[in-house]
């Protein structure tokens, strides 16, 4: 149920882009200390201009049901910049990453919700 929705000013080749959806859910399993069998990452490619410049950016949506707080936030925020800096060379501050804690009722899986 944690969902990472990436979008990258770039298109990663294919061998690149697996190697980074498997890292990015193990991430978020560290970090939220959630089941991996219900983490899902999408990385897509778009245009940026942050601070009135364009390209080497980022944008995150991270949501989830419950563990989304302060604490984890925060590592999340940390060690998902400093990948994304050593993997693609973005800048932390070409980062912004969006973080929402859905209730469990508004989250639909398998014919059903999560509440």
């Amino acid at each position: 149920m944690p969902l990472l929705k990436l979008q990258l000013p770039v298109e990663l080749k294919d061998d690149i882009k697996k190697k980074m959806l498997h890292e990015l859910s193990k991430m978020i399993v560290e970090t939220f200390s959630k089941p991996e069998n219900y983490v899902m990452v999408v990385i897509d490619q778009g245009s940026f201009q942050m601070s009135g410049t364009e390209g080497n950016a980022a944008f995150a949506d991270l949501r989830g049901i419950g563990g989304i707080n302060s604490k984890t936030t925060t590592k999340f925020s940390q060690v998902f910049c400093n990948y994304l800096l050593e993997t693609l060379s973005i800048p932390k501050d070409r980062v912004y990453i969006n973080f929402t804690d859905i209730d469990a009722a508004n989250w639909g899986w398998n014919g059903s919700t999560f509440g």
